[in-house]
């Protein structure tokens, strides 16, 4: 079992910065099993065509655009909705994303399982921090997260907070 959990995002853009965080969070404050690796792909493209080559499940984390939507909703899009979702232009850097999935899927090293968390931004302004209603989009989002991994058989173990 290969499962990665890749945020991307940029964390210059305020709420762009979404799936980076997502993914620090359960990096921070979760143990996950040795064969779950958690990774901040930032802006990047092609770059990360080889972390995500053959995963059994790849978890995307991410802000997406949509106009059906209000800002600080979660939608879950599973397998062969996620590429459909990237072909129209849902995120400053879905070129790149959009770019590797293909790929992956030419080359047969498409993930077996690929899902996508995404969060509606408020913002998209030049600003390193998020908006608030994003901030509170973290937890539920890294909820819906951790709900996905328990489907594919890992229990996230929280960390205990240190004693002072």
């Amino acid at each position: 079992m290969r499962i990665l959990v890749l945020g991307v995002g940029n964390i210059l853009l305020t709420d762009e910065a979404i799936g980076v965080h997502i993914a620090e969070a359960l990096a921070e404050r979760y143990i996950l099993p040795d064969y779950v690796e958690v990774m901040d792909g930032g802006t990047a493209g092609m770059e990360l065509l080889g972390s995500m080559a053959g995963r059994d499940h790849l978890i995307i984390t991410d802000a997406i655009v949509s106009a059906k939507s209000a800002p600080g909703t979660i939608r879950i899009l599973r397998d062969e909705e996620v590429p459909a979702l990237f072909t129209n232009k849902i995120s400053p850097h879905q070129l790149g994303l959009s770019d590797v999935l293909s790929a992956l899927r030419f080359t047969g090293e498409f993930p077996a399982k690929l899902t996508l968390v995404g969060v509606v931004p408020a913002s998209l302004e030049p600003d390193i921090s998020m908006t608030p209603l994003l901030e509170a989009a973290v937890e539920p989002a890294l909820q819906q997260v951790l709900a996905i991994l328990r489907e594919s058989g890992v229990e996230a173990v929280k960390k205990e907070t240190a004693h002072v």
